[in-house]
């Protein structure tokens, strides 16, 4: 005689070792031994295995479902069977699927409460998702991780990325191999959304070892890897190192899959940074051909800022003035602080300056400024360009391009102005020729600027002395 709840305990060992192929071996040789009302309970249990494998299996879940009712009508009111029923419908239905009812919300068994997190948080319901109590300790161990996943998805769907990043974390330690690897690396591509690519380039450090070679799941994954790797190098201030990085997720790739919108997007900033604007351009093309109709927009204005460094602002304006079309597209004061420099660029100072106003008063403080600022410079006004150059400064992030302009221009308008603060004219400068290289126009003019400004210096201390 079968007795399913030790055969379930059977399964549940062979899964948390990773041997899937055992559990299903337990379970289906329970059901062809199993008495009806038992065959109906293991049919229920298969589902939750075969509910493991995702989208990919929605034809045996709705199949063991189908077995498990027929065996016994009566499991159609079960908190189980609800609850895979809700995931199954969310996997098929998304937002529209109908929500698991409290029966499956609210159940004593804690696999009805997984599963019915599970259709939640597919459905787009990440609150409710979230509302539902379940203590990881109460699963069997091969769920403890997804768990955490699904919870760190709904924190995601939630907007609060910090919360879903330490969920990935401890989803990861949960985990094992290839799934460990998955969860650290989810977690590093909210970290770098988080802007903190030293935290995650230190969970891509864990997650590498994982990959053995031995899984024909490792090559995507991988190049998943490789992808991030290449963001936080690129954040890092170390763009040749993100190009080896990017060059190989997208070899992989190809090997393992498809191009993909978001390597070659990442490639295209590899390039920018390295100053290679042409190549840049043909990379951002590449990714608004593979983009999704939700990535269209973001591909649009990289593409865009790409033909501005490449000085042909007519046509960046044609493809920005398309993402301004996206209404739910978040870097929308960006895009105008773009447009307000190909005005700029055109010789349109009135329109040029309006649309950076518009723009800085919607939060893109850096590019804003820096437009006004050259706008400020055409009409002579010193003193106005001055303030909008030491905002970028104070307002980008250190050692970035932005920032290295505003330091430079910020030393350029304190020349003109005849170096009435030569301490504050010497710092700028300072600041400005440590990041720029010496075949930079920018450093010979530096150098002047700090031999002037430490003249001056050197001689009001002087008369001080007197």
């Amino acid at each position: 005689m079968i007795d399913v709840a030790t055969t379930w305990q059977q399964a549940c060992s062979a899964l948390a070792g990773g041997d899937y192929d055992v559990a299903f071996s337990v379970l289906e040789g329970a059901m062809g031994e199993a008495r009806r009302p038992e065959r109906a309970r293991l049919a229920l249990y298969l589902a939750s295995v075969h509910a493991l494998y995702g989208d990919a299996a929605t034809t045996e879940v709705g199949s063991a479902l189908r077995e498990a009712r027929t065996l016994n009508p009566a499991l159609r009111e079960d908190p189980l069977y609800l609850a895979l029923s809700a995931e199954l419908d969310a996997r098929t239905h998304g937002p529209d699927a109908a929500p698991p009812p409290p029966a499956a919300r609210e159940a004593a068994d804690p696999l009805a409460r997984y599963h019915a997190i599970a259709a939640l948080a597919l459905a787009e319901q990440p609150q409710a998702a979230l509302d539902i109590h379940l203590p990881v300790a109460e699963l069997p161990e091969h769920l403890r991780w997804r768990l955490r996943s699904w919870q760190a998805d709904s924190e995601e769907q939630l907007g609060h990325l910090q919360e879903a990043a330490h969920l990935y974390a401890e989803a990861a330690h949960h985990a094992g191999g290839l799934n460990r690897a998955i969860m650290l690396q989810e977690g590093a591509a909210l970290l770098l959304q988080l802007g903190q690519p030293q935290e995650a380039g230190a969970a891509l450090d864990q997650a590498r070892p994982l990959y053995t070679g031995h899984d024909p799941e490792e090559g995507l994954n991988l190049a998943t890897w490789h992808y991030l790797q290449a963001q936080a190098l690129l954040n890092l201030g170390k763009p040749e190192e993100a190009l080896s990085s990017i060059r190989e997720a997208d070899r992989l790739e190809r090997a393992h899959g498809d191009p993909s919108y978001g390597v070659a997007l990442v490639w295209g900033q590899v390039m920018t940074h390295l100053g290679q604007h042409e190549e840049a351009l043909r990379h951002f093309e590449r990714a608004l051909t593979l983009a999704t109709d939700a990535d269209r927009p973001y591909a649009l204005h990289e593409l865009g800022v790409a033909l501005l460094d490449l000085d042909r602002p007519v046509e960046a304006r044609e493809r920005l003035e398309a993402v301004l079309q996206e209404p739910d597209y978040p870097y929308a004061p960006e895009v105008l602080a773009d447009l307000a420099e190909c005005d700029y660029r055109l010789g349109r100072l009135q329109e040029a300056q309006t649309a950076a106003e518009q723009a800085l008063a919607q939060g893109a403080v850096v590019p804003a400024s820096l437009v006004l600022g050259s706008v400020a410079l055409d009409y002579y006004h010193l003193d106005e360009a001055l303030d909008h150059y030491e905002r970028v400064v104070r307002e980008a992030a250190p050692h970035s391009r932005d920032w290295i302009t505003g330091h430079q221009m910020a030393a350029d308008v304190m020349a003109q102005q005849g170096f009435r603060d030569p301490a504050a004219a010497y710092a700028h400068a300072q600041q400005a020729l440590e990041y720029t290289p010496e075949s930079d126009d920018w450093y010979g003019t530096l150098q002047d600027y700090l031999t002037k400004a430490q003249a001056l210096m050197g001689e009001k201390s002087g008369r001080m002395l007197n």
